[in-house]
């Protein structure tokens, strides 16, 4: 609960101006009353309306997006994109086509996108597009004749210095592709840096893919470091999801020495005691686009079950890393209760704010996820370089740099937690740090 006059006046307004936005409304109540730590030392930001403005989009795009199917019907959906905040940057965000996209969801990740660029120390502003289109049981065709119809209205408002968008759920290499094939159609022009996420062979960058995975790792691996004098090695694991975030966060946890037991779709989750054959969840989801459940197949002694009980399995550490609002309270007692010292959240707000509240009573280490998944932009903005410079780094370059970036978004939010009297929450933290950088800039640049 916001307790501060000032920011809880600034939250009524965006109540008021944003109904129904519960996602939105979810993020920006979380982030205010992160501020009650600062406000009241920063005077300044209240006389220039600063706040007010921090809150409000500096420019939001909606749009149709007609297509024609492979039977010749024409279908119809919505396109959007958030252009947040550019005090720091140009816009940089992902692109997410999933049948739960709206205004909202597209506000709320662009609003926790400005906070979590900021955070890499990388100069990227925040914004977040997307579309309530399902790429999910699509032909090539009805997928590459959709991009094209969203790229021919997003192309109008991104550019490499205006605005970058990349992919996020339902938007991998492939559409990647066909949108970046239709902006050059359109633009008559190479401009390899207005899309990341892209293909080796035309400008993306290795550990790309990759990167949100691996960097949710490094985070949480120097989180039980600092805070615990512990480490991945000899931890059991549990992820949800199934998608890259997952599927690299397995691949690094388990290098690091943890041992995986059990992944998800949107259907239900396996079990797998001996720990899970990412060869196969790799074949299954990246290669043959299948349910999950095809893992018993592959490891005839796993158990896969319908539903949402995953955070039913007993674990060390969780790692939601699906989508948003994925634990709730009767989760978090459930990671609680058998045991778990920490919760590290991969996907975009994957815990409620009742559930956040549940771990921090109960002393788990949390993991936000603006800081803790922030590996995905980071190295789309190592893409960006590599654009500007025209030069290719190795994988283990790029690897060294997200490791790097990680570490160094850690201790931001730690030491930011100290400076504000709250030491290990790194939920204040992560807001803090990231917002002072953005706040600074926009008060150096006016009222604008």
């Amino acid at each position: 609960m916001i307790k501060n006059s000032y920011l809880q006046e600034v939250y009524e307004q965006v109540k008021k101006r944003n109904p129904g936005e519960s996602e939105f409304l979810q993020a920006v109540e979380e982030v205010l009353e992160s501020f009650e730590a600062i406000i009241e030392k920063k005077p300044e930001y209240q006389k220039a309306g600063l706040i007010e403005r921090f809150v409000e989009p500096e420019r939001f795009i909606q749009f149709r997006v007609p297509w024609v199917d492979d039977n010749g019907k024409v279908q119809v959906n919505r396109g959007f994109r958030v252009q947040f905040n550019s005090a720091i940057g140009p816009y940089k965000g992902g692109l997410r086509f999933h049948p739960s996209v709206s205004a909202s969801v597209i506000k709320f990740l662009g609003f926790e996108q400005i906070l979590k660029n900021s955070l890499t120390g990388l100069p990227m502003g925040g914004g977040k597009g997307g579309s309530d289109f399902d790429p999910k049981g699509k032909s090539d065709g009805e997928v590459m004749r959709f991009c094209q119809s969203y790229m021919t209205e997003l192309y109008r408002h991104v550019g490499q210095f205006i605005d970058v968008p990349a992919g996020d759920i339902g938007v991998g290499a492939r559409e990647i592709g066909y949108l970046f094939g239709q902006l050059k159609r359109i633009k008559n022009e190479f401009e390899g840096g207005v899309l990341t996420g892209k293909g080796l062979s035309y400008g993306g960058s290795l550990a790309r893919t990759e990167a949100t995975g691996f960097g949710v790792c490094y985070f949480a691996q120097e989180m039980l470091k600092c805070m615990k004098g512990d480490s991945f090695e000899g931890k059991t694991v549990v992820i949800s999801g199934s998608g890259n975030v997952a599927i690299f966060a397995c691949q690094k946890a388990t290098e690091l020495g943890a041992k995986v037991v059990a992944m998800s779709d949107s259907n239900g989750y396996v079990y797998d005691a001996d720990g899970i054959d990412l060869d196969a969840i790799k074949d299954i989801k990246l290669n043959k686009r299948a349910r999950i459940s095809e893992y018993v197949s592959y490891r005839p002694n796993a158990k896969y079950e319908a539903g949402h009980g995953i955070w039913g399995v007993k674990c060390d550490i969780a790692m939601p890393c699906a989508t948003q609002n994925d634990i709730d309270v009767d989760d978090a007692e459930k990671i609680i209760a058998n045991g778990a010292m920490a919760l590290v959240e991969g996907a975009n707000m994957p815990t409620t704010a009742a559930a956040v509240a549940k771990f921090q009573e109960a002393g788990l280490l949390f993991a936000p996820a603006k800081a803790a998944n922030a590996g995905g932009v980071a190295t789309s903005g190592l893409e960006m370089s590599q654009n500007s410079l025209r030069l290719s780094w190795t994988f283990e370059e790029v690897d060294a740099r997200l490791k790097d970036i990680m570490v160094g978004i850690f201790h931001n939010a730690y030491d930011a937690s100290v400076e504000c009297g709250c030491e290990g929450n790194l939920v204040v933290g992560a807001n803090v740090a990231g917002f002072l950088k953005v706040a600074d800039a926009m008060m150096a640049q006016g009222i604008v």
